[in-house]
């Protein structure tokens, strides 16, 4: 009964209220990138389109179906998101990461609100689903620049 309370108090408050406002959730008519990442134990998905100006997110959409603790995470990715240039989203990805397996510090601000998602290091098989709008955010930023060099 213990791990069954442990994993309600998870859920709280906070995190379903993220889940409940996600931001840029309408998808972009014209991305320069378009990533669909998918965490294979729990079937979670989620789709990041992005447009890129000067080196820098200028336009970004979601589609999220995922757990509450995914969609808190991409809810706190999406809104703040916006004007992120690689090494940004590539430092938050990497500190949400070692936060999750490592016990590691807080990603970095404006990306500090993922501290709410610290108590699911505990919950390993939670993780992938946590880690999707980020890693597909620095997926999509890699596509982007790569089809604008093009």
């Amino acid at each position: 009964m213990s791990g069954e309370t442990d994993l309600i108090k998870l859920y709280s408050g906070q995190i379903l209220q993220l889940a409940a406002a996600i931001p840029h959730t309408d998808r972009l008519e014209a991305p320069d990138a378009t990533v669909k990442k998918r965490s294979p134990l729990c079937g979670s998905t989620v789709t990041v389109d992005l447009k890129l100006e000067d080196g820098r997110i200028a336009s970004f959409g979601q589609d999220v179906k995922a757990c509450a603790l995914g969609q808190a995470a991409a809810s706190v990715v999406g809104a703040n998101v916006l004007g992120q240039n690689r090494e940004g989203i590539e430092a938050a990805r990497d500190a949400l990461k070692a936060m999750l397996k490592e016990d590691g510090p807080t990603p970095s601000a404006p990306f500090d609100g993922l501290e709410v998602l610290r108590p699911a290091r505990d919950y390993k098989n939670r993780h992938a689903s946590i880690m999707l709008a980020l890693d597909a955010t620095a997926e999509a930023f890699d596509a982007a620049e790569q089809a604008n060099c093009a």
